[in-house]
């Protein structure tokens, strides 16, 4: 991706710089460059830093819990969603907490990420033991809940679905990924999973670990996950410095700043949000940051 961009933009100079050094005489004027249309899934004000780094985004949001009990395949949770009306549909992710854990773990998340024009359902697993294979269903089936039976269905776009997850939540994330390549966007946080090769992903795939996890360690779990992303579109690898596994379980600015900006980009088709992907960012608090650039 990024040598295509400097292969354009070469063209692009060496095209400027030949009209500039011999016009024609009588030459009629050259036509306007063609302006990439917006996406039409493009929701809220042009990004900025501190709009992606503030605990929250533009949108007014509001939650409704779903009980365990009017769900199947999956163990229920909190479905968080824009309050707006006047936008149309927006986009949604399911996320899985990890192992021993409930979504009260990573609730900090749901207003954060829908406040910046998504629909989020924090999900509750079947039992608190379940492994990654098993996430990874349950968080299909979420989505096929959301989508089709939920009281917030009307203001989904069924089209535009992802899934991320936290250790095996994660490792549950991209077994949802491998089941189901129409889902536009997965993260995959502090994942663990003893499956280490996944080249049957073809989703859009951005890895968040911690440099100092000693349960799913990095070198044996995200960057051999990340490495092995062959077939995905777009892949990203980003590394907290010194976190450790529980990084996700409080508020992390980082974290929510870059899946915000892969999510917008993905699920948005929204290109505004690629200057915080490409280049690499600098954020003090990443201590290794490895893409393929989407732009």
């Amino acid at each position: 991706m990024r040598a295509v961009a400097k292969a354009a933009l070469a063209v692009t100079l060496a095209a400027g710089t030949g009209a500039l050094a011999a016009p024609a005489a009588h030459a009629a004027p050259a036509a306007p460059a063609a302006v990439t249309a917006a996406s039409p899934y493009q929701h809220g004000p042009d990004p900025t830093e501190a709009l992606i780094e503030s605990a929250r985004g533009p949108y007014s949001t509001s939650q409704t819990a779903v009980s365990s009990l009017s769900v199947t395949g999956f163990g229920g949770g909190v479905i968080y969603y824009p309050t707006t009306t006047s936008e149309g549909t927006f986009g949604a992710i399911a996320i899985s907490p990890g192992f021993t854990a409930t979504w009260s773990s990573l609730d900090w998340l749901g207003p954060r990420l829908a406040s910046h024009g998504f629909v989020v359902f924090g999900i509750e697993t079947n039992t608190l033991l379940d492994q990654p294979d098993s996430r990874g269903s349950q968080l299909l089936a979420a989505l096929d809940y959301l989508t089709q039976r939920s009281s917030v269905r009307s203001r989904v776009d069924a089209s535009r679905l992802a899934v991320a997850g936290h250790s095996m939540g994660g490792g549950g994330t991209l077994e949802a990924a491998k089941d189901r390549p129409s889902l536009k966007a997965a993260i995959p946080i502090a994942p663990w999973n003893l499956d280490t090769t996944w080249p049957e992903v073809r989703t859009p795939t951005l890895i968040i670990g911690g440099q100092s996890d000693a349960v799913a360690p990095v070198a044996t779990h995200s960057i051999p996950f990340y490495l092995t992303l062959s077939n995905t579109p777009e892949k990203a690898y980003m590394e907290l410095r010194g976190a450790s596994h529980f990084f996700p379980q409080t508020s992390n600015t980082t974290m929510a700043k870059y899946m915000i900006s892969w999510m917008k980009r993905f699920i948005d088709d929204d290109t505004r949000y690629s200057q915080f992907l490409c280049p690499a960012p600098n954020d003090l608090t990443i201590s290794d940051y490895r893409d393929t650039c989407p732009v």
